[in-house]
């Protein structure tokens, strides 16, 4: 039966991690899933996932880790402290596409398998990347979710996590590529809350400020999403302000009820870290190797079939709305 423990940050992680590591069963194949940071419900829904994948896989123990705040400092000092117990893989979702690339190489240079899922690193400090979905399947999705309500044209801004966030910079360009397919849809601003829910809500307060026309708020984000949705009641601007974007159905169904959000997308996060956990698993026992084309298992999941970069993508995204909110809102 795999077991998830949950460590923190800060040198006190170190000792814990080389006082801990001794006395591990040494017959089990331990994997970090390391997150952008500790306390993020699509993160703890992703644990979720691999504890999933762990209890079917057998003689699996899962790490859950991360930093307490969304900076590569902060999983720098998490991954360097997992060298040192030595795991056998390091699944990461990674808060920098390049700080992180040293200390990934040194593990690799270790032996640790290390893949990224979700957010990648760049391919020289990673054997693998797992993409929730298609990153130009989710930029055309966050936008058409838009355009969708917005059949005469409007104003859109986006809210997104941090300047360097990987995954949220893609999803923007690929959204930007297809703004030719939304006659009238014009992008006005993009502003960063740094996935705090705070900085996130006064960023939304100052979008609606500076753009009075303003019709809808993209926040490609799970944190962003649900604070832009939350400045927008409390401005009274439900029915003129749509906000849409990537968002969890259990944080996002107050949103819907009270109209601030139409719909939004998601993929299911538990998937994703069961998917990540399971890659890292074929990949750490040598049932698989991370190369161009090779068709990886996922469990229920699926197969991953790696392309020239060796990504691949999981699934598309899902849609929710007042349909069927009630039925995912429990889940994650």
């Amino acid at each position: 039966m795999g077991i998830t423990r949950r460590l923190f940050g800060g040198t006190a992680l170190a000792a814990m991690l080389l006082a801990g590591g001794a006395a591990q069963a040494q017959d089990s194949v331990r994997i970090a899933l390391v997150v952008k940071a500790l306390g993020i419900g699509f993160f703890e829904a992703a644990a979720k996932g691999a504890e999933e994948a762990a209890a079917e896989l057998g003689s699996v123990e899962v790490i859950y880790t991360g930093p307490t705040d969304t900076t590569a400092e902060g999983q720098i000092e998490v991954i360097n402290a997992l060298i040192a117990q030595n795991v056998d893989a390091i699944a990461v979702s990674a808060n920098d596409t390049d700080a992180l690339v040293p200390a990934l190489k040194k593990a690799m240079q270790r032996g640790i398998t290390v893949i990224s899922w979700d957010s990648g690193v760049a391919p020289e400090g990673r054997q693998m990347h797992l993409n929730p979905s298609s990153n130009p399947l989710i930029g055309n999705m966050i936008i058409k979710l838009a355009a969708d309500n917005l059949p005469e044209g409007g104003e859109v801004a986006v809210l997104s996590a941090t300047t360097t966030s990987t995954n949220q910079n893609i999803w923007i360009e690929e959204m930007n590529k297809v703004m030719g397919d939304y006659t009238g849809i014009e992008v006005v601003g993009t502003v960063y809350g740094d996935d705090l829910a705070d900085k996130s809500y006064r960023e939304a307060q100052g979008l609606m400020q500076t753009y009075p026309d303003l019709d809808a708020i993209i926040a490609p984000t799970s944190v962003g999403i649900v604070a832009a949705a939350r400045a927008v009641e409390d401005a009274g601007k439900v029915g003129q302000v749509n906000v849409t974007g990537l968002g969890l159905p259990s944080e996002m169904a107050g949103a819907i009820e009270s109209g601030a959000s139409k719909s939004f997308a998601i993929w299911n996060p538990i998937d994703l870290g069961y998917s990540a956990t399971y890659l890292a698993y074929e990949l750490a026992t040598g049932d698989a190797e991370a190369a161009p084309g090779a068709e990886i298992p996922m469990g229920r999941m699926g197969t991953l079939t790696l392309d020239d970069n060796n990504e691949g993508a999981m699934a598309d995204p899902f849609v929710y709305d007042e349909s069927n909110i009630d039925e995912f809102k429990s889940i994650f």
